[in-house]
């Protein structure tokens, strides 16, 4: 394989012509330049058309199994440095499972920690990215130091270190995207290495003649071509075997499911992409009827990666579609949800439900929540004293619209509020009034209204327990009693925006954190947040503290 690679030129800067230092299972394609005092280390895949300088700053670590797709530029400065994992100075260093996306820019002094995703046409300068973070799309990210595990939105600018502190933490989605984009150029590095051996071409060759049919298609591989496994579900697997991990299922029925009881099913010790998929196979078939899950088992670390349901009781099997983000969806069930929240928001449901609180049943369902409904009349409302309605059993944003529905129905003149629960803490994570007694909350038209007419009826008075009296003349009632209880339940409260070019592919853009206890002062700073982004699409975020991740998301203004 031809590799283009040379010593670092004889500058003012060089203090020596050092080579690069490439691992022999590395692929650098011939059309890429890695220029002086280099590390490369095992499996790491350069694409074609990337450019890696260390002619001025000096030296450059690059770790195993990442891969530095095309159009990549990686240069350095000659003043600054790093300090690698190795405790050791570099001008560039990259940990190990990284992804650096199609022209982006990493520019010394720079860190990026391992398992972190550099978005396309983003650019990383006198910065530090921890591990596991991931960059989206054309983002800025400068003079500053971004912690471990957070998110960077697609246009994202952060040049201050207050701006890199508010970053929202990576979500299970993001981190499922990440691995998809590392297994793919894996595969791609596969292929290179294929394509410069002619035995190896010609088998490839001689297979494809093989699965061409007469209906002018192709019939997939034999570890693809299975009828009850998605084409997702087998990437995953291809990705967790040439990763080195363990392949792991477990499968629980529809009662223990509640629980989170899960049984492991016969241990897979395949090597192979076939064997594997048989033998998850033979779980399925095994536990018909009942949750089936795939995992990935970290040999070294002893932990698990990429968890992913990949059966469910009514026999969906996990091959989910992709949306604009490239995140994929857990299941065709909560796809078509989807489809049912926004065709129920565009006035096709019967309108009892807004669309933001259709969208809050699908996100909790598809955290694995319960759901919950409360009922009270005007005199009991004062006194707090709520009674249940029917157990909602469900597990679809449609049949849990029915159930609420229902319970509006059955309870017309009172308050109904919607309530979400965690039932591995047996505790309440959401409560949300979707009904009063002069008729539903954010109906299907008022939920269409602009930011200057509140979408969910008149703003009223709300007593906080503890933090006064919460007034507002731009939010809705339901925004200030959700500001309310998420004060009341400890949660962080925060604020994200998008123009409507980019609300379209879902590209919001953090505006901060909320830092108060108070209804009232959390009301004010909302308030100051629809002045800052009028004309744009603003959302209010619950976020559980310990656990770092997101219980809610309302959209609190539209343009």
């Amino acid at each position: 394989m031809a590799v283009r690679s040379t010593a670092a030129p004889p500058t003012p800067w060089s203090k020596s012509l050092a080579e690069p230092n490439i691992d022999e299972t590395a692929f650098v394609h011939p059309f890429s330049n890695i220029i002086g005092d280099v590390f490369v280390g095992a499996n790491v895949m350069v694409a074609p058309g990337t450019s890696i300088r260390a002619d001025e700053g000096t030296p450059f670590y690059i770790g195993e199994n990442t891969n530095i797709q095309d159009g990549v530029v990686i240069h350095g400065l000659e003043q600054g440095r790093v300090i690698g994992d190795d405790q050791n100075e570099y001008s560039v260093w990259i940990g190990t499972n990284a992804s650096i996306t199609h022209m982006a820019l990493i520019h010394g002094p720079a860190y990026v920690g391992e398992n972190s995703f550099i978005g396309f046409r983003s650019t990383v300068f006198n910065a530090r990215v921890g591990a596991g973070c991931i960059v989206m799309m054309h983002a800025l990210i400068q003079d500053v130091e971004i912690p471990s595990g957070k998110y960077v939105p697609s246009g994202a600018i952060i040049t201050t270190q207050q701006q890199a502190d508010r970053l929202p933490d990576v979500q299970a989605q993001d981190k499922q995207f990440a691995h998809h984009v590392v297994g793919i150029n894996q595969a791609l590095r596969s292929g290179y290495i294929c394509a410069e051996d002619s035995m190896c071409i010609n088998t490839v060759r001689k297979e494809l003649t093989k699965s061409y049919t007469s209906n002018n298609g192709f019939e997939r591989s034999n570890d693809v071509a299975r009828s009850s496994l998605g084409v997702e579900t087998v990437e995953q697997v291809r990705y967790l075997l040439n990763q080195g991990y363990k392949i792991g299922t477990e499968h629980v029925d529809q009662r223990r499911f509640r629980t989170g009881s899960w049984q492991s099913c016969t241990p897979i010790e395949a090597r192979s992409v076939g064997d594997a998929i048989a033998a998850l196979e033979d779980c399925l078939t095994s536990h018909s009827g009942d949750y089936v899950r795939l995992f990935g088992i970290d040999p070294k670390g002893k932990r698990r990666v990429l968890e992913t349901i990949i059966q469910r009781p009514d026999g969906v099997v996990n091959n989910p579609p992709t949306n604009f983000k490239g995140h994929t969806n857990q299941t065709n069930r909560s796809y078509n949800d989807k489809s049912y929240s926004n065709s129920y928001s565009n006035g096709s449901g019967s309108g009892k439900l807004s669309g933001e609180t259709v969208d809050q049943l699908q996100q909790l369902l598809g955290s694995g929540y319960k759901i919950g409904t409360e009922h009270v009349d005007e005199r009991r409302f004062r006194t707090g004293s709520w009674q249940s309605c029917q157990s909602i059993e469900v597990t679809s944003t449609r049949e849990a619209v029915s159930a609420l529905e229902q319970c509006m129905e059955n309870h017309p003149g009172e308050y109904v509020r919607l309530i979400g629960i965690d039932p591995k803490a047996k505790r309440r994570v959401l409560e949300s009034i979707i009904q009063r007694p002069n008729g539903p909350v954010g109906s299907s038209d008022s939920y269409k209204s602009t930011a200057s007419a509140p979408a969910s009826g008149v703003p009223v008075n709300y007593s906080a327990t503890s933090t006064g009296t919460a007034t507002s003349k731009r939010l809705s009632s339901d925004v200030v009693e959700q500001l309310q209880q998420l004060i009341n339940g400890g949660y962080n409260i925060s604020v994200e925006h998008v123009d409507q070019r980019r609300f379209r592919i879902n590209s919001w853009s953090s505006a901060g954190q909320i830092q108060t206890r108070s209804a009232q002062q959390a009301a004010a700073a909302l308030e100051n947040y629809l002045d800052q982004y009028q004309g744009e699409y603003v959302r209010l975020i619950g976020i559980e503290p310990k656990a770092k991740r997101r219980i809610v998301e309302t959209i609190i203004q539209r343009p």
